[in-house]
């Protein structure tokens, strides 16, 4: 059985971001308008209403390859409910959402956030987990190949978040600049499997070296620090309240099943 997936980031309150207090941070992940300007994972939130017992029911979409290349859109359906019941301004949400039609990898789930205050700084961490979607197919591929890709775009995601609350980077900055570092690192790796086959050719060890060099560089250097990096981000839970669900999620209805255009 897959791990499910856990990623936290830690962001600090007050620097004259986008996020002065533990409030501004509740307020960029809980927008629907805000939440899909960080979070690669989503085009677009729509609130669709609440059902009888106050849980907030949505539409999501996501758009690939881009927004602006729209290709196919994924969409889907979920319920959520949040609640900020600790003195310090912690809280928590959960949600569930439904299977996203044949084109999605990922079946229905069900995941939650918490809001943990530590001093200056504020524990913001998820953990969620889903059904493989595209049948046998998707269960051979999800724990070698979509869960792990999943992960790592929300732990991308998160850190672009923390960009923004902490330094007041615009998602779409963010967002270009890490387009530009990646174009970068296939730009160097390029020109190593180029000074590699020179080396090749004509039989010499230090150009070869160089290459190697290179190539290591291009996919080991960390990213500067404006730039979104999943690395900064924590994936497995350090305690037990970090790997254990609100108790509000159990008390969630299932969502139904969205479609794909």
């Amino acid at each position: 059985m897959a791990r499910a997936l856990y990623v936290e980031t830690s962001v600090r309150v007050g620097r004259g971001g986008a996020a002065g207090t533990v409030d501004d941070l509740w307020h960029l992940t809980q927008d629907p308008a805000l939440h899909p300007r960080w979070d690669l994972r989503f085009s677009a939130i729509t609130p669709t209403g609440a059902d009888d017992e106050g849980h907030r029911l949505f539409r999501y979409d996501l758009t690939l390859p881009a927004p602006r290349l729209p290709l196919v859109t994924v969409t889907g359906t979920g319920v959520s409910t949040a609640s900020r019941r600790r003195a310090d301004g912690g809280g928590t949400s959960a949600l569930r959402w439904g299977a996203a039609g044949p084109l999605s990898p990922l079946g229905a789930g069900s995941g939650y956030w918490r809001y943990v205050p530590d001093g200056d700084h504020v524990r913001f961490l998820t953990g969620y987990d889903y059904e493989p979607g595209w049948g046998r197919l998707g269960r051979w591929l999800d724990p070698w190949l979509v869960r792990p890709l999943v992960g790592r775009a929300t732990a991308w995601s998160f850190d672009r978040l923390r960009l923004w609350a902490e330094r007041g980077l615009d998602p779409a900055r963010a967002r270009d600049a890490a387009l530009a570092l990646a174009a970068g690192r296939v730009g160097a790796l390029m020109g190593a499997a180029a000074l590699a086959r020179r080396a090749a050719r004509h039989r010499s060890g230090a150009p070869a070296v160089v290459a190697a060099l290179v190539a290591a560089a291009a996919v080991l250097a960390p990213a500067p620090p404006g730039v979104p990096s999943a690395r900064r981000c924590r994936r497995r839970p350090p305690d037990r309240l970090a790997a254990t669900p609100p108790r509000d999620l159990a008390g969630l209805p299932a969502a139904r099943a969205g479609a794909d255009r």
